[in-house]
């Protein structure tokens, strides 16, 4: 699934989440976050923790995989991407 926005992300891991049957006080117990701060995200929390996000997707088994934009961005091998400079033009927008 692609990611374009923080609503992506939370609408993924709640539908995963959702997909294992787990409760938000479940995944926050695995994750070791709070319920609360499970709900809060879930519900469109537009600024987070980026290192209690990626703890959700392991709880979740999944990774996050991030890829240059393009037409070609699939038919050549995948470029380094520099994650600081990623999240600091996504927290610019």
């Amino acid at each position: 699934m692609k990611i374009n926005s923080m609503h992506d992300m939370a609408s993924t891991i709640r539908g995963r989440r959702q997909d294992l049957g787990l409760s938000q006080a479940r995944l926050a117990a695995r994750a070791g976050v709070s319920r609360e701060w499970v709900n809060s995200f879930e519900g469109g929390k537009p600024t987070v923790e980026f290192g209690l996000v990626i703890r959700l997707l392991d709880a979740l088994d999944l990774v996050l995989d991030v890829a240059p934009r393009g037409p070609d961005a699939g038919a050549s091998a995948r470029e380094q991407v520099d994650l600081d400079a990623f999240l600091e033009e996504y927290g610019n927008r």
